[in-house]
């Protein structure tokens, strides 16, 4: 066993902990980046067709403040403090990404123009097209390596080490040799994105696991962990079909065993409702039970159709029957005839919306003008996950957790605060870990290996992963559940030692997915049972409902808070 001392470990290489590190070695911190893959994860390898950056408003006459975009994102699941940062975060983080060659377009005046997303009534949002969070950790990967911050690569970490103190280790996988690698640390950032393993249906990359069960075994609580997105997205090459994918209104038909072809929403809604309901899933992609009588019908419908075994596609190349202009919505055409993409086929309308988004397919061997797309409803973002303050600090002193295995949001997040959520909250954390001076641990505890699961982990873990999106995605079944958690149990109680298994690192990630699970599945259990408000904590499978923390009252006079700042600044340089 090899063991490496650093006073902070980064566990990560997307856009959190990137950044995170980043921010550390410009504060002079020591740090270490300990990464699977440095190109694997969510944020080299997704986007959607114009991915979405939240910020606060930079362009234009309509007004704007840090007070009004932490009440867009403070909700009756999410603690007020917590939105407060990532409101008054959010521009510094973006420019930085701009200082860093991310290219958010702006007008001839230099305005950072933006557009509306879901859950939102404002113009925040931006996008640098379908790749923006692979261009932001590419940019951010170049400063990292210019700042010369180690890095710990094809490795798995998987267990978190505490003492009375708090943080005091980790260890970790070396992929390619299979040896242990222990790295004594007195501070911990989770940045290792959202549980995507948990789930057989989902958009994520095939790249991207998550490993957050080891921070819920080391004894962090939860925070909104039954709040999911799922939304409709190609199965083959896995991404959303959000935005203008659906605004240039495609067909939508299934195919059965006999390859018989049906136009299923026809037999559901007049042809007006179903243009203007697909046309709505552009704004309105995620799924959003109150937005069933709405654009929320789709997922369902192509869920119906799933679930009797037929396959689903979009068509691009054709109308669906019964399209005519007249028929479309006011909305629908105004947004059309503004893209200059009141065209005969969806095809040409979605190129004249955006043309990437066919490109992007093209690169990928999918021609959308010559084949139809397979789609279903994926888990694409978890909104929960591990609970944190407002330093982005666990219940454990010295862990953090940020990006999307961080638990900041709730159901209703608006579109693209995930990526303004990654910036804020590793600079939080960075400034947090300076300010806090954690000593390192003298020695590493004593610390057994863990015993790991029994029988194949391949085909536990493709079970489970079935069994999780049967019962527990967007259409949820108090019974399947049960009976879900039941069957992890008894996986979980048949075990081998560490010292006669192989395949370990299959073994981990199924030991760490059963643990996220079953913390999951706790969470919807209680949400179903007990329906209301509130920010929704899980510990150890224990659930309660608390209120969200309200946006803080704070003190806004300059000379005080400059007094205060420069405090501040004197003793961090002590």
């Amino acid at each position: 066993m090899r063991e490496i001392t650093t006073l902070t470990a980064v566990v990560g290489s997307g856009c959190a902990g990137l950044n995170a590190a980043d921010c550390l070695a410009a504060l002079g911190q020591p740090v270490l980046l300990i990464t699977e893959g440095m190109n694997c994860g969510t944020s080299r390898n997704t986007g959607s067709d114009k991915q979405t950056y939240y910020k606060l408003s930079l362009a234009g006459d309509e007004g704007d403040s840090v007070g009004e975009m932490a009440q867009s994102l403070w909700g009756p699941d999410v603690d007020g403090d917590i939105a407060l940062c990532e409101a008054a975060g959010s521009a510094a983080g973006f420019f930085k990404l701009v200082q860093l060659g991310v290219p958010f377009p702006t007008n001839e005046m230099g305005e950072y123009v933006g557009y509306q997303t879901d859950h939102d009534r404002s113009r925040r949002a931006t996008s640098a097209g379908p790749l923006t969070s692979r261009y932001m950790t590419e940019a951010l990967e170049k400063s990292v390596r210019a700042r010369g911050v180690p890095v710990l690569d094809n490795t798995l970490a998987f267990q978190i080490l505490t003492d009375d103190e708090g943080v005091c280790g980790l260890l970790c996988l070396c992929r390619d040799t299979g040896e242990v690698v222990a790295v004594r640390c007195a501070n911990i950032i989770l940045a290792t994105g959202g549980p995507a393993g948990i789930y057989a249906h989902r958009v994520y990359p095939e790249s991207q696991f998550g490993m957050s069960g080891m921070a819920y075994e080391a004894g962090c609580r939860g925070a909104n962990l039954d709040c999911w997105q799922y939304g409709l997205a190609s199965v083959g090459f896995r991404w959303n079909l959000s935005g203008s994918y659906q605004q240039a209104i495609p067909r939508y038909f299934s195919v059965d065993e006999q390859g018989v072809e049906r136009e299923f929403l026809r037999e559901h809604l007049s042809d007006a409702d179903a243009l203007h309901l697909v046309f709505l899933k552009g704004y309105q992609w995620p799924f959003d039970p109150q937005k069933v009588p709405g654009s929320s019908r789709i997922d369902l419908l192509v869920k119906e159709q799933t679930d009797l075994g037929r396959r689903v596609y979009m068509d691009w190349r054709q109308n669906p029957a019964g399209y005519s202009e007249e028929l479309l919505s006011g909305e629908a055409r105004e947004y059309l005839a503004s893209c200059g993409a009141l065209l005969p086929t969806p095809i040409q309308r979605l190129a004249a919306i955006n043309a990437p988004a066919i490109e992007l397919y093209r690169s990928h061997g999918i021609d959308l003008e010559r084949q139809p797309l397979e789609v279903r409803v994926c888990a694409q973002h978890h909104n929960g996950g591990i609970g944190v303050d407002c330093h982005w600090q666990t219940d454990i002193p010295g862990l953090y957790a940020c990006g999307e295995a961080a638990g900041t949001f709730g159901q209703r997040r608006p579109g693209g605060t995930a990526l303004n959520s990654t910036q804020v909250g590793s600079l939080r954390a960075a400034r947090q870990i300076a300010a806090s001076k954690r000593p390192l641990p003298a020695r590493l505890p004593e610390f057994t290996l863990p015993a790991l699961p029994a029988g194949d982990p391949a085909r536990l873990t493709e079970e489970l992963q079935q069994a999780m999106s049967r019962w527990a995605s967007f259409a949820r079944s108090s019974r399947g559940m049960e009976q879900l958690l039941a069957r992890i149990g008894e996986i979980q109680s048949h075990v081998l030692p560490w010292e006669e298994c192989g395949d370990r690192e299959q073994r981990i990630r199924l030991r760490d997915m059963m643990i996220t699970q079953k913390q999951v599945l706790s969470a919807m259990l209680f949400a179903l049972e007990h329906p209301g408000q509130g920010v929704l904590e899980t510990k150890n499978g224990v659930t309660q409902r608390r209120p969200a923390r309200p946006i803080p009252t704070r003190d806004l006079w300059f000379e005080r808070v400059w007094k205060a700042d420069l405090a501040r600044r004197e003793e961090s340089c002590k």
